[in-house]
């Protein structure tokens, strides 16, 4: 009897697989790994390691294949080509935001990172203009950019050429750049309210990348009861906008209509003229969401960006030596650095753009959607279709680096070692959805950088090896290892 329910049970299950896969093949979507009923291709995606086997399955099945989380497809795009002809050629079809599990339960369709539609249009069109009439990207920021890069400096002096982990001094500078915009005013390091603000984006970009965070993307349903951290990204979200809230509430009390101070006075000015309409997208959830969204893109993803170049100038000294030659050549020992400069510091401009290339910061993009049916590549892509453009595999790509996997800045030099543009750096992302603070952010990493090595020699006091300074490659955020350097002042 026990044989003959066993014998039952695998006939159920073979059959069972065999209606699935022969389902599963009739779609003409393009090729991957075979699924299996409930978890998709969950086995092919190593615990932890999200971004390293989406690589892995680049080589097995080429530029686009498809892969099922649970048993929904997930179209994937690898190398520049594909990403390039899916972003930009066809931005349109490829240009919604797929809501990502692990955050939409905070979202709910508001802000300008995870929205759609015409909230999304309406919400990036007044966020894009209200924060360039405050300098957002301009050249009117530059100062306010110059200010904190001379903080910086003053902070990394005070540690007298001792060791000393950067990562909170890098991250303060570079949300205060933000905050002043956002906010009206900048906070002080000390500031304990400006200390946990930056914790909670700290906490939100860890917790996303890690394996508890990558598992809820993939299996949603399932994760979103089960316990782990990963329950704590929301909760985290949240915390995030009560500090806004808190802002925005003593912000109500001084405001002028006729005078807007940030953008958070601009966003209460737009609020109040939209009040009368019952379905606008001008209402107090989306403020606060739209504001969340804009420091933690804002902050993290520039900080990191400089953190990981500093380790990497660590690791290559005879680099750092040629900065501070381009430097001392072009700026001085006592102007302080502007925008303009870059354009007479190819070298700089190379090691900059490099530096984002090899780090890849956020090597999975953000989730896309197509927008309706498509043919592409020969495929049917159905419409609502997750798509996942790997910037990794584009940054990666040997067709256009020739060294894909080595630091070299050469690869934004031509042959008379002036810079070269290379649309294959897609470091903010490309077409509708490219990051709108990519600018402001190139601005930053310009004026910080120069303006460090303007002052210091930076070293070490232990050895930086080829491993320390490789991405992981792992989940949302590649962030460098912990480390320490000191800061050696430079007489020029």
């Amino acid at each position: 009897m026990e044989i003959t329910c066993i014998s039952i049970l695998i006939l159920v299950c073979i059959f069972l697989y065999s209606c699935w896969d022969t389902l599963y093949r009739r779609r003409n979507l393009p090729p991957g790994p075979t699924p299996l009923p409930l978890i998709g291709t969950l086995l092919h995606i190593r615990r932890g390691e999200l971004v390293n086997s989406l690589m892995k399955l680049w080589d097995q099945y080429g530029s686009v294949y498809t892969l099922y989380f649970g048993p929904r497809p997930v179209v994937v795009l690898c190398g520049y080509d594909a990403v390039k002809e899916a972003l930009i050629d066809h931005d349109e079809e490829f240009g919604a935001r797929c809501p990502l599990p692990v955050l939409e339960r905070f979202a709910k369709g508001y802000g300008i990172t995870l929205s759609n539609g015409e909230r999304w249009k309406l919400t990036r069109s007044f966020t894009v203009k209200t924060l360039k009439s405050f300098g957002f990207g301009k050249k009117s920021i530059e100062w306010k950019i110059q200010t904190e890069a001379q903080c910086i400096v003053d902070e990394f002096r005070k540690s007298n050429g001792q060791p000393f982990d950067p990562h909170k001094k890098i991250m303060e500078a570079i949300a205060n750049v933000l905050c002043s915009i956002i906010f009206g005013d900048r906070f002080e390091y000390k500031d304990e309210r400006f200390a946990k603000l930056l914790e909670f984006v700290d906490d939100s970009f860890q917790l996303t990348s890690s394996t508890w965070g990558q598992l809820h993307s993939i299996l949603p349903i399932l994760m979103d009861h089960f316990p782990g951290p990963h329950q704590r990204i929301a909760q985290i979200a949240e915390e995030m906008v009560e500090f806004i809230y808190e802002r925005v509430k003593a912000n109500l009390e001084t405001l002028d209509p006729s005078s807007p101070r940030h953008f958070i006075d601009s966003f209460l000015i737009k609020l109040d003229e939209e009040k009368s309409k019952p379905y606008t997208i001008f209402n107090l959830r989306n403020l606060l969401v739209t504001t969340q969204n804009l420091i933690i893109a804002g902050t993290e993803t520039v900080s990191t960006t400089l953190r990981y170049g500093l380790l990497i100038l660590l690791k290559y000294p005879d680099v750092q030596a040629k900065l501070h030659e381009e430097i001392d050549q072009v700026i001085g020992g006592y102007r302080v650095p502007t925008f303009d400069d870059r354009m007479q510091m190819h070298y700089t401009q190379a090691v900059i753009h490099e530096i984002q290339r090899f780090c890849d910061i956020g090597p999975l993009n953000a989730p896309h959607m197509v927008t309706r049916d498509v043919q592409f590549r020969g495929y049917q892509i159905p419409k609502g279709t997750e798509i996942y453009p790997l910037l990794c595999t584009v940054h990666r790509d040997p067709k256009q680096f020739s060294s894909p996997w080595k630091f070299n800045p050469n690869h934004f030099l031509d042959e008379s070692g002036n810079f070269k543009k290379n649309d294959a750096l897609m470091a903010f992302s490309a077409g509708k959805r490219i990051c709108p603070g990519k600018n402001m952010a190139c601005m930053e990493l310009f004026i910080f950088l120069t303006t460090i090595l303007q002052n210091f020699k930076l070293t070490s006091p232990t050895e930086i090896t080829d491993a320390d300074i490789a991405p992981r490659m792992k989940g949302f955020l590649n962030a460098p290892i912990t480390y320490k350097l000191s800061c050696l002042p430079r007489q020029i």
